[in-house]
Order: structure tokens, then C-alpha cells, then sequence
């Protein structure tokens, strides 16, 4: 059933051009052409790529045709801050393909057509002048932007301890000012009036924020701790001239202060830097540890000793960075002629990598194995055990150590120089 006419998809008409791409915007033998053939030609030419392209699809060919026609590089660099138009685009792509730049039969021919007037001139004249006319504009924008550029350069940018100590400010600002009642009126000041603990929740100040201001509390603190152990008269006499000098200055300074006074005023202070140091200890209760980077395998088995090749067994060790997540791994000791077996004691059946699976290496040592299930045997004629051992598949291997009648002993993961790495599962 035919769709209605509303819904029906309307087909999309390709020009000549479009369908044959191969053989588009050519002017090969131009000069044979008739004037009427030419103009025709020309016209579907520019008539399809400004179709089809936009103007920064065709800009690389505006680019392309000043260099080539020996533009400076400042110019170019205007042009492509104004960015070119499309018309500009398609006529160096066509000036770039072999389009003269006047052809005498075509200028004929428009001389000839009705409604035309003036003599046809070079296609590069009016290039040239639209192209100093983006040139002069884009100068003017290339000027601005670097001006611009400096300007934020110049802009200071506060590093990160500058914005903790300003934010840290602003933080303390009520507390100060609760504090300034101190001096304007000591009697009436309570030391603990201050809600320390709902003006820090309300503002949240990280770690960094309160060690910033511990730090604009802790020198005048320590000024009266100093007025609380203040020398006797007989201390002082024992000083040398320079240190009751300075002790004398710290009593002469603080003076008009009662001890009552000085009290209130460092227990509003112990109070601040204990509420301070309670966000300190919060937060390094509730920090995150950091996620040690896991190592690869090379890194892992870089210390790990093992025989690469034995010639007396024609043995020869499997790369030592698949035992890193293996479930199994069978080795042999060529002096003592133990063959073990280690078996994980996380298995990671679909051999996924997930963390914690499968053997490890740590150091010289094997790890991440079951002791119940990782034993080794002595081989009473190793040549052809072990000869038996290669020539075993998978379900032979299950039982291989089963079938060795000699005393199992427990593996202890340590490597050495006489270890062969001999099989990975």
C-alpha cells in the first residue's frame, strides 16, 4: 500500500558532481572549451561545493593559495582569525585545481549575455581584495586577542595557601569579634559563650583551614602563658641583662591587665585551638588511606631467584611473570630433585586478574599458596619422572605427585638459583 503523501520520504536529488567524485572540479583541456561550455562548468562548480562544504571545510584551501601566491605568514594568520567565507574557499579551491585565472572565450561569452556590463576581469582581483579586507579586519582581532592574552596573564592568581589563609579570615571574623569584647569590656566577658562547635558545622573548614587558624592564635597565647610564669624579682637579678629586659617589656605591656582578666582571656583561646585541634583529629580519623598503586608483574619478580635452564635435565624455566595470579606452579629443585606443586589458595577460575587471586611473588618468595595443598616429592630417577612430567597433560598432572612414592614435605615459597620453574597453570 502506497504511504500517504504526507509521510512519503522525499528523495534526494544528487547534482552530477556529487555522484561522481572521482572525476569532480577538473579543467583539464579548459583551453578547447567554448566560452559557453566554460562558464556552464564553472558555474556547477561553485555551485556544488557551496552545497556541499562549509567554509571551514574549505578554509585549508585559502590557506594554501596565499602561501603559494606568497603571502606573509602575519597575513594568513589575520585571515584565519576572521575566518574566511565560503566564497573565498571555493574560488582558491578551483584557482588550486587549474582554473585560469581569466579565460579570454569566457570573457567573450559574458560580454555576449544579455543584462551584463563591464568587462570581465581576473578572478584574483576580487579575491585579493576581499582577501585585504579579512586581513585588515582579522589584523585588528589578532591585536586584541594578544592584548587580551596579556591582560590575563598579568592577573594575579593567589596560590592555594594564600586562598586557605584569606578563607581562614573570613572564618574567624565572628570569633574575633566576640573576642575584641574582651578588651572593650573584661568584667562582663565569658570565656565560654562562644558555641565553637555550631560555627565551625555551619562553615565547615577542612584540615588545612584549621592549622591556618591555630596559627593566628597560637603567638598570642603564648604571650600569656609567658604572664602566668612570669620570674621573680630574684629570677630576674640570676638573668643576664638582655632576657629580664625582655621579661620587664612583656610586664610593662600588659600592665593594665587583672590576672582575673588574663585568665578569661586564655581560656577563650584554649577553648578555640581545642575546638580547632578537634577538627584536625576528625579529619585525619576520617581520612581515606591512600590506595597503594599496584605493581606490575615485571616490578614483582624482579628479585626473584630461579634456574632460567638446566642442561644436565633439559629443563628450562617458564617466565617468572605468569606465576604473578597462576593457580598452580610446578617447580624442581635440581640438587635436591624435589618437584612441588603450589596451589592457590585463592583460585581465580576464569582468570579475571581480580586483586588478590592467584599466587604472588614478594621479594625471593612465592606467595598466596594453600600450605595444606602445596607439597613437593623427591624423585628417585628425575630423568624419567621428569621426562613422564612433560609428556603429561592437565588430568595427568592432577594425580602426578599422588603416583611418587616418596615422602611429601611441605613448600615454603623460597626461590633460589636451583629452582626451575618448570610448568604454570
Amino acid at each position: 500500500m502506497a504511504l500517504p503523501k504526507s509521510t512519503r520520504k522525499k528523495k534526494v536529488r544528487l547534482s552530477p558532481i556529487a555522484k561522481n567524485k572521482k572525476n569532480v572540479y577538473s579543467f583539464e583541456g579548459w583551453e578547447e572549451w567554448t566560452g559557453e561550455h566554460y562558464h556552464r562548468v564553472v558555474r556547477d562548480y561553485k555551485s556544488d561545493l557551496y552545497a556541499n562544504f562549509k567554509a571551514s571545510d574549505l578554509a585549508p584551501e585559502v590557506f594554501a593559495w596565499m602561501k603559494e601566491n606568497e603571502y606573509s605568514k602575519a597575513d594568513i594568520d589575520a585571515v584565519k582569525k576572521r575566518g574566511p567565507q565560503v566564497t573565498i574557499g571555493y574560488v582558491c579551491k578551483l584557482l588550486r585545481l587549474g582554473m585560469p585565472d581569466l579565460n579570454p572565450k569566457h570573457a567573450e561569452h559574458w560580454a555576449s549575455l544579455a543584462g551584463t556590463t563591464g568587462e570581465l576581469k581576473p578572478v584574483t582581483v576580487w579575491l585579493k581584495k576581499v582577501l585585504a579586507e579579512a586581513i585588515k579586519e582579522g589584523s585588528q582581532l589578532v591585536v586584541e586577542a594578544k592584548a587580551e592574552e596579556k591582560e590575563k596573564k598579568n592577573v594575579y592568581v593567589p596560590t592555594i595557601q594564600e586562598r586557605i589563609r584569606d578563607q581562614s579570615q573570613n572564618m574567624v571574623e565572628d570569633i574575633d569579634d566576640w573576642l575584641e569584647t574582651w578588651i572593650t569590656d573584661p568584667n562582663s566577658f565569658d570565656p565560654k559563650a562562644f558555641d565553637f562547635k555550631k560555627h565551625f558545622n555551619k562553615l565547615q573548614p577542612s584540615q588545612a583551614h584549621a592549622r591556618k587558624m591555630k596559627s593566628f592564635y597560637d603567638g598570642v597565647l603564648a604571650d600569656y602563658n609567658d604572664l602566668e610564669r612570669m620570674p621573680t624579682a630574684g629570677q630576674l637579678k640570676k638573668m643576664s641583662e638582655h632576657d629580664a629586659d625582655l621579661w620587664a617589656q612583656l610586664k610593662e605591656g600588659y600592665a593594665h591587665l587583672k590576672k582575673s582578666d588574663i585568665k578569661k582571656f586564655r581560656t577563650a583561646i584554649e577553648e578555640l585551638l581545642s575546638a580547632l585541634d578537634f577538627i584536625i583529629d576528625q579529619a585525619k580519623a576520617t581520612r581515606k588511606p591512600r590506595k597503594a598503586k599496584p605493581k606490575s608483574a615485571d616490578k614483582l619478580v624482579e628479585k626473584l631467584k630461579y634456574l632460567k635452564a638446566d642442561p644436565k635435565y633439559n629443563l628450562a624455566s617458564v617466565n617468572p611473570t605468569d606465576v604473578v595470579g597462576a593457580s598452580e606452579l610446578w617447580v624442581f629443585n635440581i640438587k635436591t630433585r624435589k618437584l612441588g606443586k603450589y596451589v592457590a589458595s585463592n583460585i581465580d577460575p576464569k582468570g579475571m586478574g581480580r586483586a588478590g587471586s592467584g599466587l604472588q611473588v614478594k621479594g625471593t618468595t612465592i606467595t598466596g599458596f594453600d600450605e595444606s595443598l602445596s607439597i613437593q616429592k623427591t624423585l628417585r630417577k628425575p630423568e624419567e619422572q621428569l621426562k613422564e612430567f612433560k609428556a603429561a597433560g592437565k588430568v595427568a598432572l592432577r594425580k602426578f605427585l599422588d603416583d611418587i612414592k616418596t615422602t611429601d614435605t611441605k613448600l615454603n615459597g623460597r626461590c633460589n638459583t636451583d629452582t626451575v620453574l618448570l610448568k604454570i597453570n
